[in-house]
């Protein structure tokens, strides 16, 4: 296919002619006064995808992208889970059997080595949290970084999976400022809160991990809504907990427990009516942490 292109550049050396011509089958740039091939390599700009059906079909050719989520990195190919053949026939039993085996051979070949066999049980344990803990990808892939951080380091051998896991998303939680407590993270993966602890502060120290401040003001919405309290007194105690750190007096304060007492000062100063109880059962802070971070706060911005 030919292509008239007049431009400025490249022009003809020969006849100092604007108008080049681009053959699209050949690759070739050539004059179309005098004919003078200017290169025969051009660089292809059009899409990367062809398409001749009427609905276009699925444009992407590329597949998925590389992603550490994966223990293969998202390399390796797979055998299909559909069970038809090329033209969309359902196979038969006999060749049916024989596909279940090859799958299963094949995604045991994945994985040939224990810590590779490892590997892949945790990050599998991690994508089944994300739906459990309201995860998005950006804590999944920080999770995973630090997982094969400790790999790398020789934390994992003779320490539990399930507790690694768990220690690696409340750090990647951490780190992206995500709200998730250490009781949180427990609970959904159904281990001790201690060893969950135990586990993060091994991390912290053998990987030198630099995590920020948690930031109280992270907290409120959630407490809010699962307490549902209303947008005003959600509001009200954003702006306590604003003057409060300006003051310094929320640091080396159990975020929670701060967040939760500036809403129960939020509920006392508008007017409605929720109680100790409900903001320490959506909180999952104690009554007594509450008050005493309300007597606190009420000192500092003098309520």
């Amino acid at each position: 296919m030919l292509k008239n292109t007049t431009s400025t550049s490249p022009k003809c050396p020969s006849c100092l002619n604007l108008k080049i011509v681009t053959d699209q089958n050949t690759g070739e740039l050539f004059c179309s006064k005098c004919g003078l091939v200017l290169t025969d390599k051009i660089t292809d700009t059009g899409a990367e995808w062809r398409s001749f059906s009427s609905d276009e079909g699925n444009k992407a050719r590329t597949g998925a992208g590389t992603s550490i989520r994966m223990h293969d990195m998202g390399l390796s190919t797979v055998i299909g889970a559909a069970n038809k053949d090329s033209t969309g026939k359902p196979l038969s039993a006999s060749v049916k059997s024989s596909i279940e085996r090859l799958r299963t051979w094949d995604s045991r070949s994945q994985a040939n080595s224990s810590a590779d066999r490892n590997l892949r049980q945790a990050l599998n344990e991690m994508d089944k949290l994300k739906d459990k803990l309201a995860l998005n990808d950006a804590v999944i892939e920080k999770a995973a970084y630090i997982y094969r951080k400790a790999m790398e380091r020789k934390l994992v051998r003779g320490r539990s999976i399930h507790g690694l896991v768990a220690a690696c998303l409340y750090a990647a939680c951490r780190n992206t400022e995500t709200p998730r407590t250490l009781d949180d993270i427990s609970q959904g993966i159904n281990i001790r809160r201690k060893d969950v602890a135990r586990c993060y502060r091994l991390l912290f120290r053998e990987l030198e991990l630099k995590m920020p401040v948690v930031d109280p003001v992270k907290g409120v919405s959630r407490i809010a809504s699962i307490a549902g309290l209303s947008e005003k007194c959600k509001r009200h105690a954003i702006q306590m907990l604003n003057k409060a750190k300006k003051l310094g007096a929320v640091a080396g304060k159990d975020p929670m427990g701060i967040a939760a007492a500036a809403l129960y000062l939020s509920c006392i100063s508008i007017g409605e009516t929720k109680s100790q109880k409900d903001i320490s059962q959506a909180s999952g802070v104690t009554e007594v942490t509450i008050r005493n971070r309300c007597a606190g706060l009420r000192n500092i911005l003098d309520i």
